[in-house]
């Protein structure tokens, strides 16, 4: 029997998307460009796959524009801003713990003459919406903060800020990451005073490959792959049917559910962190406050050592984020864990699926290794 609790990396496929990616690549497989019958209906599974995407978050269809996954819609999303309205205005800000393929591209757009402020939590380890704003000013093009940090569940103070900003700066050009909030915390494009939203669809039990990025009505992108006129011409290439039919069904079957599925999640989390911290030398690492699918946490043991000893028990996690290779990508040291205590950082994260004897499996290994293991 095996224990996945990596879902912050990945997740199972459900039933649905598998269904309709296979219905994609077996009787709607014409390229959805064409102007014959198979054309059409291939077509037509766009279609729904981008209004069912553009209806989770209160949008129309028109605002979703279809990805590869989550990293090309934060690269579109910033660099095709930059190139759009980067000319005069060259200051970008950003929370200090976004993820890979957003801080590379910030590091890569300072490069090209950008200056990248990134905004770090107060000492009591919260970030705080004023900070933000201070940062701000008529030189700013765009600031992009993710809604849950992907290693530790925290969750940051979009709303606000955002709102705040486009009150003060209604120019500034506001970007998300909700990869790790989508389908799991209820949400709006026009409540988040969001211009742009990036999505992903393996984050929510659809398949690797396919993502969106919902771009406001008015937003101006300059696109950055260039070819055919689709996806409204922002972003060319065919569209991959099966992995877009898959995102869409993953989110019909699960946008009704996200207030059940938060609670059952909650109920585990609490379950998990209640007996792990029975554990002596146990340090939970997420905020209490944070979402609930995700729990980092210090064991005094180095990650790779336990990682592996876990791996043999049939029971897999991460140190971090998945993108990092098992490096340290500097985002618990954000928020004051550092040294050995970060050198032996797990995380967890769960969905409704998980069970209480799977997270009985992983606390009882967990107690072995590190009675068992040097290091």
């Amino acid at each position: 029997m095996s224990v996945y609790l990596d879902n912050a990396a990945t997740t199972k496929p459900c039933a649905e998307a598998v269904d309709a990616a296979l219905k994609a690549m077996t009787e709607n497989y014409g390229n959805p460009s064409s102007l014959h019958r198979a054309g059409l209906d291939a077509q037509l599974m766009l279609d729904s796959a981008r209004k069912t995407t553009a209806d989770s978050i209160g949008a129309e269809s028109t605002n979703i524009i279809f990805t590869s996954g989550a990293t090309e819609s934060n690269n579109l999303a910033i660099r095709g801003i930059c190139q759009a309205y980067g000319k005069r205005k060259k200051k970008i800000i950003a929370s200090s713990v976004e993820h890979a393929s957003v801080d590379e591209t910030l590091s890569d757009m300072e490069k090209n003459g950008f200056e990248v402020i990134r905004i770090s939590p107060r000492d009591d380890g919260n970030f705080c919406a004023e900070d933000f704003i201070k940062a701000c000013d008529e030189n700013t093009v765009l600031i992009t903060m993710m809604y849950v940090n992907n290693e530790t569940g925290y969750i940051l103070p979009v709303q606000e800020t955002f709102s705040r900003i486009k009150r003060r700066f209604p120019d500034i050009v506001t970007h998300t990451d909700c990869v790790q909030a989508y389908m799991k915390i209820n949400f709006r494009a026009s409540k988040l005073s969001a211009d742009l939203i990036s999505l992903s669809g393996h984050k929510i039990h659809a398949v690797k490959g396919a993502g969106a990025l919902y771009i406001r009505k008015g937003i101006r992108i300059i696109p950055i792959i260039t070819g055919g006129k689709q996806e409204k011409g922002i972003r060319s290439g065919t569209e991959s049917v099966p992995l877009i039919a898959a995102f869409g069904a993953a989110v019909e079957r699960f946008s009704k559910d996200i207030e059940s599925r938060y609670e059952r999640v909650s109920e585990l989390k609490k379950y998990l962190t209640e007996k792990i911290s029975e554990i002596h030398g146990i340090e939970i690492n997420s905020p209490e406050s944070g979402s609930p699918y995700i729990v980092n946490i210090s064991q005094g043991k180095r990650s790779e050592i336990m990682l592996h000893y876990l791996e043999s028990r049939g029971i897999y996690i991460s140190s971090g984020s998945a993108c990092s290779k098992g490096q340290q990508s500097g985002v618990l040291g954000q928020f004051g864990i550092t040294g050995k205590r970060a050198d032996c950082a797990l995380r967890i994260s769960m969905t409704a699926e998980t069970t209480e004897n799977e997270l009985d499996e992983f606390i009882n290994a967990l107690k072995d290794g590190m009675e068992n293991l040097r290091g």
